[in-house]
């Protein structure tokens, strides 16, 4: 027992380094996305392609003055990046990140050749709860928020404050009734059993792998909205943009105060990104290629080589769902708050309890016996998606927000009809 712990305390110190290395590198790929994406070459100058920018930022952090506002309650100032980066850092505890290591795999000789007695899980930690743990870490870095813009003493800060409050919290409901989702048609709230379970395929003779993301479409679009949400990117950052707030709940915070919330809102991508890739997209399974490799089913115990195919398919989700962040804070503008909220409200929470509600049927007439096959699923998934638009469309014509005409605009032309009118006002 002792080496089970002592091999669960270096491999969280391992990721501990691993993800805090990868967050200086992804900023860089963050300048570097946007500089593609708006035609220009990004960093370049710091080393070779500019890949020592990241460690010439944070000396910049280092040295920087720190700044404490006069009118700032100090404790609380002080205490705030803290409390933020601290849940952000927590959530990689309960991730699969590659399987699991078969009874009896031993370490190298030059380690001392100690071999696993029981099969160990390659995470941090592997609690009942795990579903439970990752949304009580995203709902703790609220506190963090509040904390920062009532301390500072600014009005900035106090309104970029209350709006990331009622942000998180207005957004939490559907994360969390869409994880629930998950949780109950796989029957546990540990992340390692859902991860395992999409390991297959629908059928022996289908090539659609059994991830959640098919089976239940509506619950990872509404998990991903809210992670986004969450973690305050765009087009969701009203709670920091600066035409409105100048930098929102951090205006005041300088130097390393201010990188540890940039640091903690890197960490919740990677936190959100890790989960969706656990939950929805398979994990660790590598799809079609395990056919080839297994002649089969991609097992979840494997030795050393195959603990760490799973980890580099599992990073490479990661990474790719990093970018697709980026892709998106750099294509689309953000919303008006008014939207924001309405977009929680009246359309996310309404569409998440219908889902938990049907996953819940789904189950009840699984145990039955009525049905068995997961395709019901989707089909109910499908149903909800064409019931959602129907809503839509039947909604009145000027309801919500009005498009406004302006005369003589390229992008907005006004109708003939209306032309005489306005010009007549005007």
């Amino acid at each position: 027992m002792v080496g089970v712990f002592i091999a669960h305390l270096i491999f969280a110190l391992v990721m501990l380094g691993m993800v805090t290395g990868i967050i200086a590198y992804l900023i860089l790929l963050e300048r570097k996305t946007a500089a593609w994406i708006q035609d220009r070459i990004g960093p370049n100058r710091v080393g070779p392609q500019g890949l020592l920018q990241p460690l010439a930022d944070g000396v910049k952090f280092i040295l920087k003055e720190e700044f404490m506002p006069i009118h700032a309650d100090k404790i609380l100032f002080i205490l705030a990046p803290i409390v933020i980066i601290a849940p952000a850092l927590c959530g990689f505890a309960v991730i699969p990140w590659g399987g699991d290591l078969a009874a009896g795999t031993a370490l190298p000789k030059f380690l001392g050749g100690w071999a696993f007695p029981h099969t160990f899980h390659v995470m941090v930690a592997n609690p009942q709860i795990g579903v439970l743990f990752v949304i009580a870490m995203a709902s703790l870095s609220v506190y963090g928020v509040v904390l920062a813009g009532w301390a500072s003493g600014s009005k900035y800060s106090f309104l970029g404050g209350l709006r990331a409050t009622a942000q998180m919290i207005s957004y939490e409901i559907p994360m969390v009734l869409s994880l629930l989702s998950v949780a109950v048609v796989a029957g546990t709230l540990r992340l390692g059993p859902i991860t395992d379970l999409q390991a297959t395929y629908f059928s022996s003779v289908s090539f659609l792998p059994a991830w959640n993301v098919f089976t239940q479409p509506v619950a990872f679009l509404l998990f991903v909205t809210c992670i986004f949400a969450e973690s305050n990117r765009t087009p969701f950052d009203l709670a920091e943009c600066e035409q409105e707030l100048v930098g929102g709940y951090h205006t005041e915070y300088s130097s390393m105060k201010f990188a540890l919330f940039f640091l903690a809102e890197y960490s919740a991508m990677i936190t959100g990104s890790a989960v969706a890739v656990a939950l929805f997209l398979g994990g660790w399974h590598l799809p079609w290629i395990d056919q080839l490799l297994y002649h089969g089913a991609q097992p979840v115990a494997t030795g050393w080589l195959g603990m760490l195919l799973k980890f580099v398919v599992f990073w490479g989700k990661v990474i790719a769902f990093l970018f697709f962040y980026m892709w998106v804070r750099w294509t689309l503008p953000r919303f008006r708050f008014d939207q924001l909220m309405n977009l929680a409200w009246r359309g996310m929470i309404p569409l998440s309890l219908a889902t938990f509600v049907m996953a819940s049927v789904f189950v009840y007439l699984r145990q039955e016996g009525i049905i068995e096959h997961r395709g019901w699923l989707l089909l109910g998934n499908v149903v909800l998606i064409g019931i959602m638009f129907a809503v839509t469309e039947l909604r009145p014509a000027d309801s919500g927000n009005r498009r406004m005409y302006v005369l003589n605009s390229r992008y907005n032309p006004i109708p003939a009809s209306a032309k005489a009118e306005l010009e007549s006002a005007v």
